[in-house]
């Protein structure tokens, strides 16, 4: 936190060109972006003449909250799952724009948590922020937009799945619904689990790879395994067909599970947010380091089979129905 701030400043007292002028400051840019916060707009390199671009939107109370995640978590998590996004597509991030709405009630502190988060992720991808906009509102919500670079590669999408390709799995999957069910029956560990849940660690580096290796379709586990599996097999008009015993459950989810009479299984397969990357390749590919196979592709009406069954459960996440 800066220390000419204490914790009764809001952005009422601050305002908006204070705030701007306060996260930007001192802030380094990587040599591909051209022209960064201050102008009209920001100037990022594109060499491939091809920019990949993707937003989400977090609000508070519906995609993370500030009892449960500091500001900073709140922040790398919104990073997060736009750079996912852009893994999932098999191309490198370049830059980070960001929308923030929130109360003039919302204390400077909280608004420069969530700026010093958006930076770590954005750094640790090798990118900056280059720019965004605030607005007041009676709620708070975080938009992020995140450009990326193709380097020379098509995209890889989720309408390329073919018969007999094999579905893989990069990234943990599950940890993040354990840790919001831990959150949900008022407990703040184990800490790794809750950890899952405050910021996902997606395998960035993943999805170029994966393109590289000749992936055939991909996306980021967002929503969980079996819907977002789904939305390949809707896109490729195929079959997907996951093995159960090809997806390890970690023995700490075992011991969460356990404790809160759950089948962690479950996590597995529907529980959404940890952003891992999951990708179809052809027959026989040699896989990237730290791809698993979990599936194949087949002919058939397009759906996602656990063990050559339909999953006896809730699917996943959806934002407008639950099911």
């Amino acid at each position: 936190m800066n220390p000419a701030i204490t914790p009764s400043d809001t952005l009422a007292e601050l305002g908006e060109f204070g705030l701007v002028a306060r996260v930007t400051a001192g802030r380094s840019h990587p040599p591909g972006t051209l022209l960064g916060p201050g102008d009209d707009a920001a100037v990022v390199a594109a060499p491939d003449a091809r920019v990949v671009a993707c937003t989400d939107v977090l609000v508070e109370g519906v995609h993370f909250r500030l009892d449960w995640s500091t500001p900073e978590q709140a922040g790398r998590k919104a990073a997060a799952a736009n750079l996912a996004d852009i893994a999932a597509m098999g191309a490198v991030p370049t830059a980070l724009l960001v929308g923030l709405a929130c109360p003039v009630s919302t204390p400077v502190a909280t608004l420069e948590g969530l700026a010093d988060g958006l930076w770590a992720e954005a750094r640790a991808s090798g990118i900056g922020v280059v720019g965004g906009d605030v607005a007041a509102s009676t709620a708070l919500v975080i938009s992020v937009t995140a450009l990326g670079s193709l380097e020379g590669r098509e995209p890889v999408t989720r309408g390329g799945a073919r018969p007999g390709d094999l579905v893989a799995l990069c990234g943990r999957i599950g940890w993040a619904a354990a840790g919001l069910a831990v959150l949900h029956r008022g407990f703040r560990s184990p800490v790794a689990v809750v950890g899952a849940h405050r910021v996902p660690e997606p395998p960035y580096a993943a999805g170029p790879a994966a393109a590289l290796a000749g992936a055939t379709a991909m996306i980021d586990v967002s929503d969980g395994l079996l819907a977002d599996l789904g939305h390949v097999a809707e896109a490729s008009g195929v079959l997907v067909d996951v093995r159960g015993a090809a997806l390890e459950v970690p023995m700490r989810l075992r011991e969460v599970a356990s404790a809160l009479g759950t089948d962690p299984l479950h996590w597995l397969l529907t529980g959404g947010e940890d952003h891992a990357l999951v990708a179809t390749f052809p027959p026989g590919s040699t896989l990237p380091s730290g791809w698993t196979v979990i599936g194949t592709v087949r002919e058939g009406v397009p759906a996602v089979l656990v063990d050559g069954r339909p999953y006896a459960g809730p699917g996943g996440w959806d934002h407008f129905t639950r099911g």
